[in-house]
């Protein structure tokens, strides 16, 4: 049985054509103009791969900076101690100290992302069931385990977003807001495909990119012709 949309969907859909696919700009152009909710909607991209996540050397995930940021305010846990606590609470980081641990093994999630130093991680690996799942878990590769944990304390400020092939082979990212100008979300996008094509695992045979679409909060997705971007790897 199909879910029923309210008419706030239903006037937003009849702005696309379901069955065509766009260029960039003009998708997210009729993304803002459907974007008609009482609150600032956010822009959200989904990107299709020909990949099998259930291999490992499958697994397609980064980290990008957007030229333009979420728009969104992100809450900062710094794990960290001494001078390097120091360093993330300078860099403004809204929560700062190892005490957190115990917080968060007691249920308190009160934060969007999480960045540790080194030696910490021997506590903070006790957290992974807790974080894991959520996306929230520090690691190396994220940049999100460091000893400049004030750098990446300012670029999670800025809007630097983390992503991960989820099991059906797709990638999800927020992309700035519906009120942000059509230049900026067209930049930002395009920002996030870069990333994504330059994590190209080398066992993905093929096309690489199978679809991309963006849609706001509230709206219908609208599809996006995949193939400039490819063009970028």
């Amino acid at each position: 049985m199909m879910a029923k949309h309210g008419k706030r969907y239903q006037a937003a859909s009849e702005r696309r054509d379901g069955s065509k696919v766009y260029g960039p700009r003009e998708a997210l152009q009729i993304v803002k103009e459907a974007a008609s909710a009482k609150f600032d909607e956010t822009v959200d991209a989904v990107v299709r791969l020909n990949v099998d996540p259930r291999h490992a050397d499958q697994i397609v995930r980064g980290t990008v900076n957007l030229p333009h940021g979420t728009g969104k305010s992100i809450r900062v846990l710094a794990i960290a101690a001494g001078d390097k606590a120091r360093e993330a609470r300078e860099a403004g980081a809204d929560q700062v100290g190892t005490e957190f641990i115990e917080k968060i093994q007691q249920g308190w999630l009160d934060f969007d992302a999480v960045v540790a130093t080194p030696d910490t991680m021997r506590e903070v690996g006790k957290l992974g069931r807790i974080l894991g799942p959520r996306g929230l878990m520090p690691t190396p590769k994220a940049g999100t385990v460091t000893q400049d944990i004030g750098r990446a304390v300012k670029e999670l400020k800025a809007g630097r977003i983390e992503f991960r092939v989820d099991k059906t082979g797709n990638v999800h990212a927020p992309i700035g807001k519906a009120s942000f100008d059509l230049d900026k979300l067209e930049e930002n996008l395009q920002g996030f495909m870069d990333a994504v094509l330059r994590a190209r695992p080398a066992a993905a045979k093929g096309g690489y990119v199978r679809g991309v679409s963006v849609s706001s909060t509230m709206g219908p997705g609208v599809r996006i012709e995949p193939a400039g971007f490819r063009k970028t790897a």
